[in-house]
């Protein structure tokens, strides 16, 4: 029953992580420019944030998921801000070769919080969670052992996609020129620039 449900969380972890959208865009463009230690930690803050929201849902915690509903329109504008910020941040970056030694070391712990705190504001990801533990989890609240399962679940199958972006970006990277990284970086900052005007125009249906 238990590793049953290890299974069943760890698919929606990955199924959840695995669409391309703002965050994958930050994990590859990281991964390109920094390396795959920098991606992947970037990911991990995607993961953990992942696994929160699993938490949460596989615990029972109602009268949480009830506050962050009520919060999902003040986290979707932070989000939406955080996310142009760093959109036209890419885009006025300057033109750099890959640093294939990666000697331009990326604070750690920036690296992850950054990734993090743009995942939890992510309504849709509270959307996700709330619909499938709401199908999955309902007994399963009060047997705290098969939660943690659920939980440690999620939280794989997040991890082990943002290891295979990662990775599989960082074997292509070499062939990156300075060039071809400006272009991806001012691609990438307005993509995410029209994920965050989606996201504002998009508030009022995460209430």
């Amino acid at each position: 029953m238990e590793w049953s449900l290890f299974f069943k969380a760890m698919l929606i972890g990955l199924s959840i992580a695995a669409p391309v959208g703002p965050i994958g865009l930050l994990c590859i463009q990281r991964t390109l420019k920094h390396g795959m230690r920098t991606g992947f930690v970037s990911g991990m803050g995607a993961a953990c944030a992942d696994a929160v929201y699993g938490a949460i849902g596989a615990f029972g915690m109602v009268a949480v998921t009830d506050y962050f509903v009520s919060l999902s329109t003040p986290l979707a504008i932070a989000g939406a801000l955080f996310l142009a910020w760093m959109g036209v941040k890419l885009i006025l970056s300057k033109a750099q070769a890959v640093d294939l030694d990666e000697t331009g070391k990326q604070p750690v712990v920036k690296t992850f919080l950054s990734i993090f705190l743009l995942t939890i504001t992510n309504p849709m990801t509270i959307v996700s969670f709330i619909a499938v533990f709401a199908s999955i989890a309902g007994p399963v609240a009060v047997h705290p052992s098969a939660a943690a399962f659920m939980v440690t679940g999620v939280f794989t199958g997040s991890a082990l996609w943002w290891l295979i972006l990662s990775s599989g970006v960082a074997l292509i990277r070499k062939k990156i020129s300075a060039a071809v990284m400006t272009l991806i970086n001012r691609t990438g900052g307005c993509l995410l620039l029209g994920f965050a005007v989606w996201q504002i125009l998009s508030v009022g249906s995460w209430a």
